[in-house]
């Protein structure tokens, strides 16, 4: 099964530190060899992006962020691989420990069934 990993969390609004670096590159690196990573961005420093919104009746709203409303901005995205969502969150809780403080929103992606 594959899965998406959604990561929020307070803005801190610097780069990460080396050390912080050194600590997710490994991470990375052991997560693919294991083969439950298959892919993951950061997003700069989560503050600021644009939203488009269309509503029912046809209107598209643009607004550019920082997005003051938000408590929480987006750290990142992983793609990930597991059998069942008890070992996703084992491999996320594992991710957490090195992010530090934050949450990872997981939701399953939908896969065509082979041959359609």
């Amino acid at each position: 099964m594959r899965f998406i990993s959604i990561f929020t969390h307070e803005p801190i609004n610097r780069p990460p530190t080396q050390a912080e670096m050194a600590a997710m590159g490994k991470l990375i690196e052991d997560a693919m060899k294991d083969g439950w990573l298959l892919s993951t961005e950061g997003v700069s420093f989560g503050s600021t992006g644009v939203r488009v919104h269309r509503s029912a009746d046809g209107k598209v709203v643009v607004t550019d962020g920082p997005f003051a409303e938000a408590k929480e901005v987006i750290g990142g995205y992983a793609l990930l691989k597991a059998q069942s969502k008890e070992e996703i969150v084992k491999h996320t809780k594992r991710f957490l420990e090195v992010a530090g403080g934050g949450t990872c929103e997981i939701y399953a992606l939908y896969e065509m069934p082979p041959g359609t």
